[in-house]
Order: structure tokens, then C-alpha cells, then sequence
């Protein structure tokens, strides 16, 4: 006797609507609870180890004109979720959230969203996906039945709220050890520095290039990481840390340092890419510099936020910087992508009488 597929959950996928917020608002919230009849994507942005905040805590309060929300409605309440970022400049999208209620229905719901997605995409001509989960509740084998494929993985370390921060620096301290606001001239610098400290086959599938580097402020994307379409900051500033001497050329750099600081109840941001011989312990302290600066202007200290900063695990030693300046492990995610493009390997020629 042949075992029969389970029957699909009764319900059907919709875009949302100005009108469910309330409802989206209320499934988000239960959705990063404990609750084990629910599903998420599982990212450590709420709960005890960082604090009382939640970045999903409205769902449609970040909402930009090119993102796209969809739920699954069934029986006529909202029994699923997912929340899409689409990066226009790229024809990129990043899956923000994506949350299933039923104990045995969950898992099935956030398919036919997911497989949703993949439909829209493809009549919007999206080249590739993304997406960051917890390795829990069935996420990443569920993205990789819809084709996704794991290309790496990000430790999320915190530096709790309360924490003193370091005072900001001089501007001629920072020209001493060759800190600066990154340029659009530095793109081409920035390329060479993530060639060199990023595995090639993730340089490939990212396939990040020379535009995308000059594109630096609100909307800046690069280089990717698991927390950055969550938070949604008013503006990223880029720092870049020049090699003692230039290097070979005049324009090498060690390190890139995207601060991010929080203008609402959520933990400010540090995403930091260096060569490996690098000592980057300078631009971390300089970039709790500038938050400590931003946060205390006009005497109003926002210490309660916290500072998060994604470091993927090839990136080595950096993570130990952030850890001298007490940063703390709070979790482990993996990073997930799929490509609609059809990659077509350059021609080749090939001695005469080769077959």
C-alpha cells in the first residue's frame, strides 16, 4: 500500500492589505515567540538576549514602495506571512520574513508562499533571491526544496545595551591610523578588498560590482549581510581603513567598517569586512565612536539600543576583535540564495585538431 501526500492546507495566498495590518502585527509577534505550532525564519531580533525590542513588531511599519507582502488567508484569518525586499537597482529580492501558524499546516503554508514569490519574481524579471534563517523548524530544507542552495554562514554577536560606549574620535587621531568616510572613489579599492578576503565562489554568486560600491548611503546593500534588510536604518556610513603606504598602487585598503545608527527602538549596526593581517580593533572603537557621538547629542543618550554586528565565519579574526570590545555570540544563521539568471561559460578556443 503507497503513502499519500498529506493534503495541502484549505486557504490561498493574497497580497496584503493596508486593512490586515492588525492581524499581520499580531501573527508576527506570535510567530517569534516560542510557540511550537508556529514557524519563522528564526533570526535572533528579539527575546531575552538582546532585549524587550522587536524589529518585527509591525511589519508593514518599514514598508518601501518596492517591497512585496503576501499572506495566506484560510478559513478567513491570516495564517501566514512573508515580506519581501526588493533591491530595484540589483532585480534582487530578500525574503524579510516568512511565518506559518499551525501545528501541522505551518509548514505547508510558508511553501505555497514561498512558491508564490518564485511565480512573482519570475514575471518581474528578479534575478536572484535571498534569504538568512536559523538552522531550526525545517527552514533551510524547505528553501532548498524550492531550489535555494547554502553558500555560507553569519555569527550574530551583540554588545548589550547599556554598555558604555568609547568617546568619538579626533578627527586627526583617526587621520593617524589612516581612518576615513569612505568615497565613490574608493569603489574600486572596496572591490579589490572584498576579491581578497571573500571565498570565490561567494564572490560569484553575489557578483557584486563596481556600481554597487559607488551607491553609498540609505539604500547602500553592500557587502551583504543577514541583518540589513531588517533594520532599515535612515542612513548607512561607510568608513574605510587605508594600508600603511598605499600598498603596490597607492589606494589599498585594509578594512570597511557600514555604521548604522538606530533612529528608532532597535539595536544600531556594524558590518565590517578586513584582510586577515589586518588589526581592525582602531575602526571598531571609531565606529562605537560615532555611534556614541550621534546618540548623545543634545544630551539624549540612547544607550538601551545595543550595537549587532554580523560576521560570517570565513571572515576571520574579526570576530574576535568585536569581542575584545565586548560584543557576545548570540547566534548562528545561514545564508541562502537562489539564481534565475542562466550562467553561460565564456567561449574558449582550443589547439587546431582538438576534438
Amino acid at each position: 500500500m503507497t503513502a499519500t501526500r498529506p493534503a495541502r492546507p484549505p486557504g490561498k495566498v493574497r497580497a496584503a492589505r493596508l486593512t490586515d495590518l492588525a492581524a499581520l502585527g499580531e501573527l508576527s509577534r506570535l510567530c517569534q515567540s516560542d510557540d511550537p505550532a508556529t514557524r519563522s525564519l528564526g533570526l535572533p531580533v528579539s527575546g531575552p538576549p538582546i532585549g524587550v525590542f522587536s524589529l518585527f513588531r509591525l511589519p508593514l511599519g518599514a514598508f518601501r514602495p518596492n517591497d512585496l507582502m503576501y499572506v495566506f488567508e484560510q478559513e478567513g484569518r491570516i495564517a501566514g506571512l512573508l515580506r519581501v525586499e526588493r533591491e530595484a537597482s540589483r532585480d534582487e529580492w530578500t525574503v524579510v520574513e516568512l511565518d506559518g501558524v499551525g501545528m501541522g499546516d505551518a509548514g505547508d503554508i510558508r511553501y505555497r508562499l514561498i512558491q508564490q514569490l518564485l511565480r512573482e519574481g519570475a514575471k518581474r524579471a528578479a534575478a536572484r533571491f535571498h534569504v538568512a534563517c536559523a538552522d531550526a523548524d525545517g527552514n533551510i530544507e524547505l528553501f532548498m526544496q524550492a531550489g535555494f542552495i547554502r553558500y555560507g554562514e553569519e555569527r550574530i554577536l551583540f554588545r548589550p545595551a547599556g554598555t558604555e560606549l568609547p568617546a568619538p574620535w579626533s578627527d586627526a587621531r583617526a587621520e593617524e591610523v589612516g581612518i576615513r568616510s569612505a568615497q565613490q572613489v574608493d569603489a574600486l579599492a572596496l572591490q579589490r578588498l572584498y576579491e581578497a578576503v571573500t571565498p570565490q565562489p561567494v564572490v560569484r554568486l553575489e557578483a557584486i560590482r563596481l556600481p554597487d560600491w559607488e551607491r553609498q548611503g540609505t539604500h547602500w546593500r553592500v557587502p551583504r549581510s543577514s541583518l540589513a534588510p531588517i533594520l532599515r536604518f535612515a542612513d548607512v556610513e561607510g568608513y574605510v581603513q587605508a594600508t600603511a603606504g598605499g600598498g603596490k598602487d597607492g589606494t589599498q585598503l585594509d578594512a570597511f567598517l557600514q555604521v548604522g545608527v538606530a533612529k528608532e527602538y532597535q539595536p544600531h549596526y556594524m558590518k565590517l569586512i578586513a584582510r586577515p593581517e589586518a588589526d581592525v580593533s582602531d575602526l571598531i572603537e571609531y565606529g562605537l565612536g560615532i555611534i556614541a557621538a550621534q546618540t548623545t547629542r543634545g544630551g539624549d543618550h540612547r544607550l538601551d539600543h545595543g550595537v549587532i554586528a554580523p560576521v560570517r565565519t570565513y571572515e576571520a579574526p574579526i570576530d574576535r576583535r568585536f569581542e575584545e570590545a565586548a560584543f557576545g555570540y548570540i547566534a548562528t544563521v545561514t545564508l541562502l540564495m537562489k539564481e534565475t539568471l542562466v550562467r553561460v561559460a565564456e567561449p574558449a578556443l582550443v589547439p587546431a585538431g582538438v576534438r
